[in-house]
């Protein structure tokens, strides 16, 4: 059966029946499925989680598979959430099948920032090597990686180059240790506006997920059992935030998040892929 989600009445956002799951610290969109037999486990970002969205991929495809789907997703998350709760990743690797989303590698913890253990998109602090290649820029006014890449990318790609690098050979090394935390039955899902770019154009600000490209998906072959890439078609994108729950406050994030109708085209492409391995 599908999650349930209300609306309130007062600004129009989502009941997401925040839970736990075991000892961990995260809290999930439920409500709380019971893992006592067979179960599916579906990890990554605020897309995944379904931020606006009454029926997400997740619930979507547990109705269709008729087993319960865990949604581990959690909002601006990268796989550092993942690899610091242990609790979350015994949940993850007791599932008969994970599914795993392709998030950007800006929110790590690398050699030139920090970012919070479980709030990933928020920047802690800047390290003496960062701010030594960037001494005209005031780190104190920036409390998100999202702006805090933004700032440096736009002082010039050669500047940004070597922290690009970083960010995505992070970006695979964690990704590796994440996904043999998992069963042996591990979906890797690209979800986008766009294909994964060439190698090197995916270093731009553009869409999401940042800094991510094809050669290195590629490279999660071997430790994925099958990748299903999902492009948000041209009916998808004029759906616009027609179908989607938000108070007027968040209307800005909703339009940057995938609508109803992608969630749906995931679910679509995911549901032969989860029956051929159950």
């Amino acid at each position: 059966m599908a999650a349930m989600a209300f609306v309130q009445p007062d600004d129009g956002a989502l009941d997401y029946f925040p839970c736990h799951y075991g000892a961990s610290r995260l809290a999930f969109r439920g409500p709380r499925r019971g893992l006592a037999g067979e179960y599916v486990a579906m990890l990554g970002g605020s897309e995944t989680y379904g931020r606006f969205v009454a029926a997400p991929f997740p619930a979507l495809v547990e109705e269709g598979l008729g087993l319960p789907v865990a949604n581990l997703g959690c909002q601006n998350a990268g796989p550092d959430v993942y690899l610091s709760d242990r609790a979350a990743l015994e949940v993850a690797g007791d599932a008969h099948v994970a599914v795993v989303q392709v998030t950007g590698a800006q929110n790590l913890s690398n050699r030139y920032y920090t970012v919070h253990p479980r709030r990933n998109d928020r920047f802690i602090h800047a390290t003496p090597l960062l701010r030594s290649l960037y001494r005209e820029v005031d780190f104190t006014g920036i409390h998100f990686t999202g702006h805090l890449i933004t700032v440096l990318a736009g002082k010039g790609p050669d500047r940004f180059a070597p922290i690009a690098a970083e960010l995505k050979a992070l970006w695979l090394q964690r990704m590796k240790v994440l996904l043999q935390h998992l069963p042996r039955r591990r979906v890797l899902l690209w979800m986008a506006d766009r294909p994964p770019p060439a190698r090197g154009q995916g270093d731009g600000m553009g869409a999401a997920p940042w800094l991510i490209d094809r050669e290195m998906l590629d490279e999660l072959k071997p430790l994925s059992t099958v990748q299903v890439e999902v492009v948000a078609d041209e009916a998808a994108r004029a759906e616009g935030v027609r179908e989607m729950r938000f108070s007027p406050a968040d209307e800005a994030a909703a339009r940057c998040l995938p609508n109803a109708a992608a969630h749906r085209q995931v679910a679509e492409a995911l549901l032969p892929v989860m029956r051929g391995l159950l």
